[in-house]
């Protein structure tokens, strides 16, 4: 399986077949040196498991934790990441750049 849209949300229902609930982000803007586009997506199953990428790796960890807590308290977020050049490596994204990211879990 290769990580892309369609696998992703292949998975996605199989994963729901299995009981699984699935949280989804997705990358709706980003600003400067991104490592993936707008419409990247990531799904989160409850048991841990992921596939996608919203970043090439740069905050993944992040947003599985936050699909993991949109979970548990039902609400979707609106992650931004990325700031100044300075701060861009303590948070992971040596680009530089400007991420943000929809999570929400599917119904």
């Amino acid at each position: 399986m290769s990580g892309g849209l369609e696998d992703i949300l292949s998975q996605v229902s199989a994963w729901r077949d299995q009981g699984e609930r699935v949280a989804l982000a997705t990358v709706i803007a980003t600003w400067g040196s991104s490592p993936r586009p707008v419409g990247s997506q990531m799904a989160v199953a409850e048991s841990g498991r992921i596939i996608g990428s919203v970043s090439g790796g740069c905050v993944e960890s992040a947003v599985a934790e936050a699909g993991l807590a949109t979970l548990t308290n039902h609400r979707p977020q609106v992650l931004d990441y990325g700031v100044s050049n300075e701060k861009a490596w303590e948070i992971g994204l040596a680009c530089g750049g400007r991420l943000t990211v929809f999570v929400e879990e599917v119904e």
